[in-house]
């Protein structure tokens, strides 16, 4: 499923292409996918097709096409201190996409039928929170990811004011679905071929409207032996943060707030910048000629044509490394007068 849109030749090309054909809409969905580079969920050796609007699979890793996360992100409507719950959350890359969006004081919680997929997304996850450019741009909600079938989740589990289902919904299951989800949730799954958002409006009420045609594998159930029960998937709990980790949270805040209000120039923008489209000009060149002895020598010089657009991409790749480079919050953290392992976890142990 996928090909809607052009292949980019990065991560933010491929978002340029997105916005441009409708599948993005929205600012917060378009800053948590500039955020989140796609190609670091494909294994070594696929990424150069993690920029093409196609699914990718291998093995037991999957990853659907770019124009389906878009739809299903912006169908969530999702806000800051929501919760949600991701069923068949595969490789993460949705889920801490969402925990962009939803900030430290919301709810992510993944489940996954294969525990390496599992063991794979905290993996890519860990590597998010360590080395990315972006993780201090945003408030995150971390999510939990655990083992286990999505159609066995335990009768009394608390519901979700926003849940997505990765894998094909069969028309007998769509009720147990919407048993999840809170009154005034929205639950986005695929089912007979259509993406649908279905939002509860009472306790026995509900609204629903096709968003595009997919095909999706079906979600799975585990084989057992006959007679025997199925082990209930117990989701993570719903926890109360910790006073230390709520004052990280908010000594973050507040140190970005004084960031942006001080040199919102230079401080940590929540929006990346747009990349310039290459142009796709034949390079003209001016032939002259010179005597060299007694013979005429043609030589190719270039015209000032050529010179622009040289420069022109040498600014971009500057401005690039330097909108990389710079991280005031960092800078900023590393100047308060507190002991190293004080400044080392409100940095959440990032090397970078």
């Amino acid at each position: 499923m996928g090909g809607a849109v052009s292949a980019g030749e990065d991560n933010d090309d491929l978002i340029d292409n997105l916005k441009e054909a409708q599948y993005i809409r929205s600012d917060r969905v378009e800053q948590a996918f500039r955020a989140l580079d796609r190609g670091d969920y494909y294994l070594d050796g696929y990424r150069d097709n993690a920029y093409k609007d196609l699914a990718w699979k291998h093995g037991n890793i999957h990853l659907s096409a770019p124009c389906i996360y878009s739809e299903v992100m912006e169908a969530l409507k999702l806000q800051q201190g929501l919760s949600f719950l991701n069923l068949g959350s595969g490789t993460g890359y949705l889920s801490t996409m969402v925990g962009l969006i939803i900030g430290p004081f919301g709810v992510n919680h993944g489940v996954e039928l294969h525990t390496d997929v599992v063991e794979y997304a905290k993996e890519k996850l860990d590597d998010f929170i360590k080395n990315s450019d972006s993780f201090d741009k945003f408030e995150f909600c971390e999510p939990i990811f655990v083992v286990g079938n999505c159609l066995e989740i335990s009768s009394d589990s608390h519901q979700y004011d926003r849940i997505y289902c990765g894998a094909g919904v069969q028309k007998d299951h769509e009720n147990y679905m919407k048993i999840l989800l809170k009154v005034g949730g929205i639950l986005v799954m695929p089912i007979e071929d259509q993406l649908i958002q279905i939002t509860r409006t009472g306790q026995c009420s509900w609204e629903s409207k096709n968003i595009l045609a997919v095909s999706f594998a079906p979600l799975v159930q585990k084989n057992r032996a006959e007679g025997s029960q199925p082990d209930a998937v117990e989701l993570p709990p719903v926890t109360v943060r910790s006073l230390q980790d709520l004052s990280r949270v908010y000594i973050r805040r507040t140190l970005r707030d004084l960031t942006n209000e001080e040199c919102p120039d230079n401080g940590l923008v929540q929006r990346a910048p747009q990349k310039r489209k290459r142009r796709r000009c034949r390079r003209r060149r001016i032939n002259t000629y010179v005597f060299v002895g007694n013979q005429l020598i043609p030589q190719a010089v270039e015209s000032e044509e050529d010179e622009r657009i040289d420069q022109e991409q040498h600014k971009d790749q500057e401005q690039q490394e330097i909108l990389k480079a710079v991280n005031v919050l960092r800078d900023r953290i590393m100047t308060l007068p507190l002991p190293e392992s004080l400044k080392t976890y409100l940095l959440y142990y990032r090397e970078k």
